[in-house]
């Protein structure tokens, strides 16, 4: 049993997305798309134990998926509208559209422009990327109510709108490609530093896929900025991976990491996109500014020959696009290797992020550096109860714990 467990685990991994997209491509409903899928799964954890694990798992659960779906239309069948809908389920003609990947089609399709910005981003992540709602809320800093609401509306809008299930043509692209970009980074942050206790501190199946799908958007749009701009950003901060948690699972901070554990291709490729850009002449977006910062940490051989002037500059200009909180904490920390950690926590006390751990992490090495302990200590723990992943909370437990006594 354990092993059919295991073998239902990765056939959901792999192969979700296709049945989804399979399924709401021919009927055109993007809910009913998705419970049917979801039957399929139920209905195979049922047998499979029994039966045997079929020769085609993902065959099988599309097969099942659309027998489910054709009897659901048929039920609900009082016209003849619904009664060809059913029907389109014998139709095998699949437009192929602008994309050929089934996984990125449906984050297109969901990124419709009818929706707003921050429904279409959550509806994606939860239905395409696999994210929980508490983890979509954690990566908007909102709370998880607030994020179901996103969810529902998204929904509701596409149904009361008539929103087709349509691969998008690559004229469509362009107005959808921001939400997707938005998608594709907030599913590397997650594997980058995953914010749920149960899983693993970072998960190297969501950056990979993440930084799959964004090569295939930039094969796509070769002339989009921001798209080369995120796909370095990814590259970038990919090539640290092997670096970031210690033997004992815990954080290891980008000044203390094993800087000849780092993926040098990774580290090349990702500086051969910022350069493109850089000689493009054209304004940099917010995913090439954060390019540009990553590539001057990765290009110090040591921390202490990292290049804070310009990391600072480059903030700088980022905030001018994203004078957001975040973009201010991360700017506060390159702040204080120039003017020192009093100037740095002057900013930061001045930042609405109280619900962010990041930001209690960050007071906390400040007060330290300023010998403020108890001040620091109280930081540490708040940023302690805030924090989801396992390896950043064994970090600040252990510096936390280095204060007593002092």
């Amino acid at each position: 049993m354990a092993d059919v467990d295991e073998v239902i685990t990765r056939v959901h991994r792999q192969e979700w997305a296709r049945v989804v997209a399979t399924l709401a491509r021919r009927i055109g409903d993007l809910d009913i798309a998705e419970e049917m899928t979801a039957e399929a799964f139920a209905t195979a954890v049922e047998r499979w134990p029994v039966d045997g694990v079929p020769p085609k798992p993902g065959a099988w659960l599309t097969t099942t998926a659309h027998r489910k779906a054709i009897d659901r239309l048929r039920r609900e069948a009082r016209r003849e509208e619904k009664h060809q809908e059913a029907l389109m389920l014998s139709d095998t003609t699949e437009p192929l559209g602008a994309i050929d990947d089934d996984r990125l089609r449906l984050v297109f399709t969901c990124c419709h422009p009818a929706l707003a910005m921050e429904a279409r981003i959550a509806l994606t992540l939860r239905m395409v990327g696999g994210l929980t709602v508490p983890e979509i809320a954690r990566a908007f800093l909102v709370q998880e109510a607030a994020v179901s609401r996103r969810i529902t509306r998204a929904k509701v809008k596409i149904r009361a709108a008539r929103i087709p299930y349509r691969v998008p043509l690559r004229e469509d692209l362009p107005a959808r490609v921001t939400g997707v970009l938005a998608v594709l980074y907030l599913i590397f942050n997650e594997g980058y530093l995953s914010s749920n206790p149960e899983k693993e501190a970072v998960r190297g199946d969501l950056t990979a896929e993440a930084i799959r799908l964004t090569r295939l958007v930039s094969a796509l749009m070769p002339a989009d900025g921001e798209v080369t701009g995120l796909l370095a950003l990814m590259l970038l901060t990919e090539a640290r991976r092997a670096a970031r948690v210690s033997a004992g699972g815990e954080l290891v901070t980008l000044g203390e990491q094993d800087r000849g554990a780092w993926d040098r291709e990774l580290i090349a490729e990702g500086h051969a996109l910022v350069r493109r850009r850089l000689a493009s002449g054209e304004a940099p977006g917010r995913y090439q500014l954060l390019a540009a910062i990553n590539a001057v940490h990765t290009d110090a051989r040591d921390v202490r020959d990292t290049d804070w002037s310009q990391v600072v500059a480059l903030y700088d200009h980022l905030a001018r696009l994203d004078p957001s909180p975040i973009v201010r904490l991360n700017r506060a920390v390159a702040v204080a290797e120039i003017d020192g950690p009093e100037v740095a926590l002057a900013e930061v006390d001045r930042l609405p992020l109280e619900g962010y751990h990041a930001y209690h992490a960050t007071r906390a090495e400040l007060l330290r550096r300023l010998g403020r302990s108890e001040a620091s200590r109280m930081a540490y723990e708040r940023a302690i109860e805030l924090a989801g992943n396992t390896a950043e909370t064994a970090y600040l437990i252990r510096r936390r714990d280095q204060l007593v006594g002092r």
